[in-house]
């Protein structure tokens, strides 16, 4: 299994950032994924989901500001952060779990088996 993100950085509260994960074949086909962050000091937590058959969740406070995407072309899984806030700041890891199947079923509540590095992410 292979998670490989890109795309973290430092920006001003209000701006964005756009976040990529290259998924090898057996994480991303038919897979639930999504991207979890870590604060400092914090417990990880699910950002966003989506299943393979493309439906999306959000933890509420990153909805309408924070939208998830797949490129099923390049086995690549997106994360789009507008409006961010020094609250946004941590690690995001991407994420994946075939056992689910096509359809991330728990939402937010998702326990993901294979993760990768992680991209850090910096709010001021």
């Amino acid at each position: 299994v292979q998670l490989v993100e890109s795309g973290g950085g430092s920006v001003q509260a209000g701006g964005s950032l756009r976040l990529s994960c290259a998924a090898s074949a057996y994480a991303y086909s038919g897979s639930c994924m999504g991207w979890v962050r870590q604060a400092a000091g914090k417990k990880r937590e699910v950002v966003a989901t989506q299943g393979y058959d493309g439906r999306t969740t959000y933890r509420g406070s990153v909805k309408g500001r924070f939208t998830v995407s797949r490129d099923n072309a390049k086995d690549t899984l997106h994360l789009t952060m507008n409006d961010l806030r020094p609250e946004d700041t941590g690690r995001y890891y991407c994420a994946s779990d075939p056992t689910y199947g096509a359809d991330c079923y728990l939402g937010i509540e998702t326990t993901f088996r294979y993760f990768g590095q992680g991209t850090q992410v910096t709010v001021s």
